[in-house]
């Protein structure tokens, strides 16, 4: 099972790409982050978004996309361009005929760490104890976080009802 977790946003887009191997090994394939100049004008930086998560689909055809859905934002305007982000990370995927997975931040956090409310650090640390790799960002280590918990609710049987698939 390969699955890319995605943390959208209109600054910065985290992705990161893991494997399920023999025994459910946990593998970290790549990580990193879609940088968005926040000078440029808005739909030039979704057309960056989707570049980018194309670019990563095509590289390293994972099966399905995990994102991390919105919990939280500062006004309603960084709620509408997040909104937008969001959207064209999902309509990529789409265009790739891939199923898609979305997870609150709570659910991640809980199955990395047994709790909803943990902290960055406790994050990073279960993400460097489970792959035996680091993530290059914050963003990146947060999509690999929600590519983490698809693989655990999946082999679950949880991704049936208990989160919202979008499928094609």
């Amino acid at each position: 099972m390969r699955i890319l977790g995605i943390d959208p946003g209109s600054r910065f887009t985290g992705y990161g790409v893991v494997t399920k191997g023999v025994g459910g090994k946990l593998t970290e394939v790549t990580n990193g982050r879609i940088m968005l100049d926040p000078d440029m004008p808005l739909p030039l930086r979704l057309l960056k978004i989707s570049e980018g998560i194309n670019w990563v689909i095509r590289k390293f055809k994972p099966e399905a996309v995990a994102v991390e859905s919105i919990f939280f934002a500062k006004n309603a305007r960084s709620a509408i361009v997040l909104g937008h982000a969001r959207g064209v990370v999902l309509m990529t995927s789409a265009a790739h005929g891939l199923k898609v997975f979305e997870y609150d931040p709570k659910t991640v956090k809980a199955a990395l760490t047994g709790h909803g409310a943990a902290s960055k650090e406790q994050m990073q640390r279960m993400i460097k104890l489970l792959l035996s790799a680091e993530a290059d960002s914050s963003d990146a280590a947060d999509a690999l976080a929600v590519a983490i918990c698809h693989i655990h609710h999946h082999r679950a049987g949880l991704t049936v009802g208990a989160i919202n698939p979008l499928s094609v």
